[in-house]
């Protein structure tokens, strides 16, 4: 694939929610020819898809990943 279809790919990806970029990036993953560990990747597949139907159920709180890191930052700084 030549720079420009590669460049305007990566433009349509960006333009896609972080859902959506997230399950491609799952996808994307996948694809790659790594070995298998014992399961663990069967039981983060499970994990995901319990997760992303959580979501979709509406069942789920979402944070802002800038919201999610003062949460974080906050909770540390009180240890």
């Amino acid at each position: 694939m030549t720079a420009e279809p590669l460049q305007r790919l990566r433009s349509e990806i960006l333009a896609l929610s972080e859902a959506e970029r997230a399950e491609l990036a799952h996808d994307l993953i996948q694809s790659l020819d790594a070995p298998r560990e014992n399961g663990v990747e069967d039981a983060w597949e499970r994990e995901i898809s319990r997760r992303i139907g959580e979501i979709d159920a509406g069942q789920a709180e979402l944070v802002e990943r800038t919201e999610f890191r003062k949460q974080i930052r906050a909770k540390l700084e009180r240890r």
